[in-house]
């Protein structure tokens, strides 16, 4: 009985043995060699499809529309899904070469056989029109909507900046991101992302096996509607910008103009600038290269990310770190000795504001020898170093040496350099140098060196007899109007109010009274007050210039530098600040003939430069 049964049992096993082999054998004939089934189930299978949201608008100080939004369209690929389909005919309808197809089919493989990619980026409306009704012919394509920026007027490229596709290093630092999505790369569009970007929403839809939609999966039921991004609304005048960039349209430098009762930013213009709109759509990767290599460098943002000496403007704040320190009095005269220090000609200034009026280069030598040698040491050297360190404490609290927290991006930002007893240490050895060794700095050349809002805010400083509040571009955000309190901060001086007077005054004779270096900027009817300054540099001079108006409750602060246009500051930078303060506080300028003038001249030496200044010379 026993070797009856078991000879039944060998033959059960072998037929469950057999069925099991056939069994896993067309399983992986089905799953492993053959594909057809798997693009079926993934055909008919669902579909994410990410919801972008509208990108918020940004508006000017008076609610004018600088930056709106414009639908395009994606085209996505999944390559798996493609094959079969008529890639010549595919080809004409998108006016794409056969190659620059097989070009884009390789990146899209190369991120994924299996999931979307962008094969085709910002289609317009009016191209996606005559495409949308040839799309079920292309199997493993679909459209991906989404906004394009705007710029309505041609103005402030380097403040509002632009946005481009995301990079390795925006997905490595924010998981939001995926690739294909666009990113804030510069200006206000980078440094406020989070707030204008919104949120992505996303659809699951069903998909046939024509790659068509079939409806929402469930309902939509798990469908989650895109956030707009929160508007923002800017500081700027759209005409004063627009009118400060005519002014130095044809020259290399910048403007900054501050309201210094708030700290916002008027007006910042860097010289030469671009067309926003130049960045934008399928055309912004060649436009980038062009603008990228231009030896001008119209992408580099001069108001905060130049860096240069000051020359004579620095001598108003020499003056309220003199007076405050009591090293001198406002009736405190020196004689013009060009032997110490060169100077054009000029009577002997007998006080402070006679100083700053006549821009005196042996006055202000005299100062800063002052500040720094106080005579707490016996050794020079000592007394230098500590003089040195008071002096540049006083710098640093009116906002020189560091980056003053503007609520734009902070890389590339310059903090300009107020040297410290540690620089000349290792420049000249401890105890190695003196006054002696750093008289320069006392007429804005030498180791110091500015960054032009950090001019326009010494200007915003003096108008405000003795402090400034932090600059910033944005008031507010969103339908709450939200604002960050950071940028609100009062910043004081420590330095007493009547000394900034006495800068006051002198700053308003530069411009009102005979002997003046820049009675170019005077406007009939404004107390404007000002200071030129001539910087020596690679090349000509730079011509610069700090002024605010009225000098009672004064409405606009501003500074203009001029790259190396030779003449000084008195003669370029001064007549379009004083064009600037006319058309900001009368609303327009009367000046016809000196604003055409100045409008069309190009005093700025040609690129690129090929004389290295080295001596300290006469500064005006």
């Amino acid at each position: 009985m026993s070797n009856k049964y078991s000879d039944r049992s060998h033959v059960v096993r072998i037929i469950f043995i057999t069925v099991g082999v056939l069994f896993i054998g067309r399983l992986a004939v089905l799953q492993l060699f053959n594909s057809k089934y798997k693009d079926l189930a993934e055909m008919q299978s669902l579909r994410n499809v990410t919801q972008y949201p509208a990108r918020g608008f940004i508006y000017d100080r008076h609610g004018e529309l600088l930056v709106h939004n414009e639908a395009v369209y994606d085209l996505m690929v999944i390559p798996r899904m493609t094959k079969g389909m008529d890639t010549l005919y595919f080809c004409r309808c998108l006016g794409i070469t056969r190659e620059d197809f097989e070009e884009r089919m390789r990146k899209a493989n190369k991120y994924s056989p299996y999931s979307a990619s962008v094969f085709m980026k910002q289609i317009s409306k009016e191209e996606y029109a005559k495409f949308e009704n040839k799309m079920f012919r292309f199997k493993g394509f679909y459209i991906s909507q989404r906004t394009l920026r705007i710029y309505d007027r041609p103005i402030a490229a380097q403040v509002l900046g632009y946005v481009g596709e995301v990079d390795q290093a925006d997905l490595d630092r924010d998981s939001y991101y995926r690739r294909g999505d666009y990113i804030g790369k510069s200006g206000l569009e980078k440094s406020y992302e989070e707030v204008i970007r919104g949120v992505k929403g996303k659809k699951v839809m069903h998909v046939d096996v024509h790659n068509r939609e079939i409806g929402p999966y469930q309902g939509g039921a798990f469908d989650t509607m895109p956030v707009e991004g929160a508007n923002l609304y800017t500081t700027l005048d759209a005409d004063l910008q627009q009118y400060a960039e005519e002014l130095m349209a044809n020259k290399r430098g910048c403007v900054v103009a501050l309201e210094p009762s708030t700290g916002e930013v008027l007006a910042m213009v860097s010289a030469p600038t671009y067309d926003p709109n130049l960045l934008v759509g399928r055309v912004r990767g060649e436009n980038y290269k062009q603008l990228n290599a231009d030896l001008a460098k119209p992408m580099l943002n001069r108001a905060l990310m130049g860096q240069y000496p000051p020359g004579s403007i620095f001598k108003v704040a020499q003056s309220v770190v003199a007076l405050d320190l009591g090293v001198i009095t406002p009736g405190t005269g020196f004689a013009c000795d060009k032997s110490l220090v060169g100077c054009h000609g000029h009577p002997s200034a007998m006080s402070v504001r006679e100083a700053i009026k006549m821009s005196c280069n042996p006055y202000f030598y005299h100062v800063y020898r002052r500040v720094i040698q106080q005579g707490k040491y016996r050794s020079p050297q000592k007394d230098s170093q500590y003089g040195l360190t008071v002096w540049r404490e006083y710098m640093l609290r009116m906002g020189f040496g560091q980056r003053l927290p503007v609520d734009l991006p902070r890389a590339g930002m310059s903090k300009g350099n107020i040297p410290d007893t540690a620089f000349y240490n290792k420049w000249y050895g401890k105890e190695r140098w003196s006054f002696s060794t750093i008289y320069s700095n006392s007429i804005g050349q030498g180791e110091v060196t500015v960054v032009p809002i950090q001019m326009a805010n010494l200007a915003a400083t003096v108008a405000n007899r003795g402090y400034y509040i932090t600059p910033h571009v944005v008031r507010f955000y969103g339908p709450d109007s939200t604002r960050n309190e950071e940028y609100y901060t009062r910043h004081e001086t420590g330095i007493r109010r009547e000394y900034f007077d006495v800068a006051a005054d002198g700053m308003y004779d530069v411009v009102h009274v005979a002997g003046g270096t820049g009675r170019r900027a005077k406007v009939d009817g404004l107390d404007v007050c000002g200071k030129t300054g001539t910087a020596e540099n690679y090349g000509n001079d730079h011509s610069v210039f700090i002024a605010f108006a009225p000098k009672n409750n004064p409405q606009i602060a501003l500074a203009v530098y001029v790259e190396n246009a030779q003449g000084g500051g008195g003669t370029w930078a001064a007549p379009i600040a004083g064009l600037i303060i006319e058309k900001y506080i009368n609303g327009e300028v009367a000046r016809k003939d000196v604003e055409k003038q100045y409008r069309e001249v190009n005093p700025c030496q040609k690129l690129p430069l090929t004389r290295r200044v080295k001596k300290v010379k006469k500064r005006r």
